[in-house]
């Protein structure tokens, strides 16, 4: 199945401890269907100190279930995505304001 989210796309949790946060994605593993956003479930990873880096316990964004996030669309409401053919392009868009999403 195609993605329906991509790296770059505002996204907002639908269920879960974060329910509500709204934040970027940074990565999609689309095979596990899981992605890592900006700011939500975070967890405390201790790292050794390095001579590049600082170690400590350090915040780090985990991956979290796709079917747990929702497309921001412009008009800041949560919707889901669909996709539509252009021309010869298949585009996605948001289902509730019928705008393309990336054209």
């Amino acid at each position: 199945m195609a993605a329906k989210l991509k790296k770059g796309d505002k996204v907002v949790v639908l269920s879960g401890k974060d329910k509500g946060k709204e934040g970027t994605i940074t990565s999609v593993d689309p095979k596990a269907g899981k992605a890592v956003v900006d700011g939500v479930n975070m967890a405390i990873r201790h790292t050794r100190q390095s001579q590049q880096s600082q170690g400590g316990r350090l915040p780090k964004a985990l991956p979290i279930d796709i079917s747990n996030l929702a497309f921001v669309d412009a008009n800041g409401k949560p919707t889901r995505v669909g996709f539509k053919m252009e021309g010869d392009k298949k585009v996605r868009y948001a289902k509730t304001t019928g705008d393309v999403i990336d054209a």
